[in-house]
């Protein structure tokens, strides 16, 4: 795409039309406007499958927010040929197996001891409380269960990191069609490699925003490299791995697109995309949500440029974009997260799953 595609205006044509009055059909003519020139173009990734290029994703991020249902519309086509799911949408339900005390400065999280959010505080739960919510999640027909814990990681099997795998064999055992997920932070070689013995399914870790902006927007008490170099472990390791980022934390629309194509150089199986549900306690606190036709841009991107992964819908999902979460939904995703969020609320389950059955109608 070039600057003339961008300043071109859309084409029209007039095509005949009817219209009914007084019993009597009129023939008249009347203007259809057709696809901006961008969009038309990026049409190409529905035929081929190949990725949108960056530079043609800034340019359609550029776009007014009009045309933003024109984007979602060829995301959700992509979807459907590309990363479809004939059965169901990829469901996941997470569990705060450990909250709270959290030694890093995430500026959006309330389990960060630097912050001082009104957040319930424990240490690693026991095997039966984890083996209750993953059995509730199995009965609710939710395919993928994630075991979370605050903190920085694991860089090596401690204790702690030692009951988490029993955790992870108790779960295997007991209910053997549920895809054991987890998101423990950052790993060193061992314990990266123990996972992958124990047959965890998909691990999650987010770049969050623009690689180059992740100090200046999420925090500094480490680094996007240490996260990426734990991706790197876990892909060794051939274990898939979850791994988006988070909207609406000061980021430009220009950031985002960055963050979406730094994805892609990461060989990653699922992408959640969040939106910032801003928490009382934290920095980020009474922050000013994005408009619904950015998120709509940013998700159908996203799409365009991973058109055969999982994007999954995660936070902020019902509480931030409410009567507009199926749009999202319809703009590339195919996958959510349901139940709760950690430290916020979601939705009930069996009303998400009402939800995904409507919106497969629009495959």
């Amino acid at each position: 795409m070039n600057e003339e595609l961008k300043n071109e205006e859309p084409k029209a044509f007039t095509t005949p039309c009817y219209k009914l009055t007084q019993n009597h059909f009129l023939y008249n003519t009347m203007p259809l406007t057709l696809l901006h020139p961008l969009i038309e173009a990026a049409y190409r990734v529905l035929e081929t499958g190949e990725p949108l290029s960056q530079a043609e994703a800034l340019q359609l991020a550029d776009l007014p927010g009009e045309l933003a249902l024109d984007l979602a519309s060829l995301a959700n086509k992509v979807k459907n040929r590309y990363a479809s799911n004939p059965e169901a949408l990829h469901a996941c339900s997470i569990m705060n197996a450990k909250s709270g005390v959290c030694a890093e400065n995430c500026k959006f999280c309330a389990q960060s001891r630097h912050n001082h959010a009104d957040v319930e505080v424990y240490d690693l739960v026991n095997e039966e409380s984890a083996l209750i919510e993953a059995r509730n999640c199995a009965a609710e027909g939710v395919t993928h269960f994630g075991i979370v814990t605050s903190g920085y990681g694991y860089k090596k099997i401690n204790a702690e990191f030692q009951r988490i795998l029993d955790m992870i064999d108790r779960l295997h055992t007991e209910l053997p069609n549920l895809h054991v997920c987890a998101s423990l932070g950052m790993l060193g070689e061992e314990p990266a490699a123990a996972l992958a013995a124990h047959g965890i399914a998909h691990y999650n870790i987010n770049v969050q925003v623009a690689p180059d902006r992740y100090n200046a927007l999420i925090a500094d008490t480490h680094t996007v490299e240490e996260r990426i170099a734990t991706i790197k472990l876990l892909r060794k390791n051939n274990i898939s791995v979850c791994c988006g980022g988070i909207m609406g934390v000061g980021e430009t629309m220009q950031d985002r697109i960055s963050m979406i194509f730094a994805i892609q150089e990461l060989d990653v199986t699922v992408i959640p995309l969040n939106v910032l549900v801003p928490i009382d306690g934290t920095p980020l606190a009474g922050k000013e949500p994005l408009s619904v036709a950015d998120i709509v841009k940013t998700f159908a991107l996203c799409r365009l440029a991973h058109p055969r992964k999982i994007i999954k819908f995660a936070a902020g999902r019902e509480t931030i974009m409410k009567d507009f979460q199926g749009l999202l939904m319809l703009s590339g995703a195919n996958g959510y997260l349901t139940g709760g969020y950690l430290t916020t609320r979601g939705r009930d389950v069996a009303d998400d799953r009402r939800f995904a059955s409507q919106i497969a109608s629009f495959n």
